[in-house]
């Protein structure tokens, strides 16, 4: 900037910087979706995953380096937490993502449902999502375009009602005994009981629902008792629930079940008259699906197969 003078310019070099984000590696999976892997600055790795479908064109943006949640059904967070996301890397991965992109095509929708737990870093994902969806100077993005998705950060809800995006929780269990083995640290926290309240009291806009997302896994949380206790939780909700399939990875003690469980927990839900819906995983192929996203050091020792977890 040759309009200020050197003093400036050298005060400005010294403290600040412009930068931005570029993918160092991008994976393409048979069915179109790709895995955008971004080195920061301080050489750390995050992840987020372009999800086309129909006239849909989905990013799923990651809020942390890793995770501070220790789900064992996800790779993320066998990570641990190595930091938050700043505001701009959290808008640099659409930025990015979309610089690649013909002009002609737009992204439509985003998830913060990548690496981290979105509400454990809520200051920066508030001011992300202002820049992502202020018309005047920001991206432009319609908030009803973005998803929260939380493992269940009961307190901070509102938080999420504030910025004007839609709500997912990750719930993945009908009972206090299976949400502690599956996921310790928020059910520690937020029992069943605290979420579900939180729930019901979240103050939802007109013509919006809330999403509960439930990843079965075999033996474990799929059987029709569990489908029956998920009916009894959620009714009376303006709701819908998204059914996942557990994504294997590496290193995982739990399987997949098998398409006839699903069906049936999938029957039973929308019997009762509540709407369930089976989420494709698109992705698989690359480590690029639902609790896919991440990498462990070759020293990381894996997470003991929790008590109960069928491996047939």
């Amino acid at each position: 900037m040759t309009d200020l003078s050197k003093t400036v310019r050298l005060q400005l070099s010294s403290e600040a910087r412009i930068s931005a984000l570029t993918p160092t590696e991008v994976l393409t999976s048979d069915d179109g979706t790709q895995k955008f892997i971004f080195h920061l600055e301080d050489d750390k790795a995050i992840e987020s995953v372009l999800i086309p479908d129909e006239e849909r064109l989905t990013l799923c943006l990651s809020t942390q380096v890793g995770c501070t949640l220790d789900c064992t059904f996800c790779l993320t967070g066998r990570m641990g937490l190595l930091r938050n996301l700043k505001a701009h890397e959290i808008v640099g991965q659409v930025l990015a993502v979309q610089r690649r992109l013909p002009p002609e095509i737009r992204l439509t929708n985003l998830v913060l449902m990548g690496m981290g737990e979105p509400l454990a870093n809520a200051d920066a994902v508030e001011e992300a999502v202002r820049r992502l969806t202020n018309q005047p100077w920001g991206v432009g993005l319609s908030p009803r375009r973005i998803t929260l998705s939380t493992a269940g950060l009961a307190s901070r809800l509102k938080r999420v009602s504030a910025m004007g995006v839609n709500l997912a929780i990750s719930l993945n269990a009908t009972t206090n005994e299976q949400r502690n083995r599956l996921m310790p640290a928020v059910s520690k926290a937020y029992p069943l009981l605290a979420l579900m309240k939180a729930c019901r009291a979240f103050p939802l806009k007109p013509h919006r629902r809330l999403t509960f997302e439930y990843v079965l896994l075999r033996g474990e949380n799929d059987s029709e008792q569990d489908a029956t206790r998920l009916v009894k939780l959620v009714r009376g909700m303006r709701c819908k629930v998204n059914l996942i399939p557990f994504n294997e990875f590496p290193g995982s003690p739990f399987r997949r079940p098998a398409d006839g469980t699903v069906l049936r927990f999938q029957s039973i839900v929308t019997k009762s008259g509540i709407d369930a819906y089976i989420r494709k995983s698109k992705g698989r192929d690359i480590l690029g699906a639902c609790g896919q996203l991440g990498t462990l050091p070759e020293s990381a020792p894996l997470i003991p197969i929790p008590q109960h977890c069928s491996t047939a």
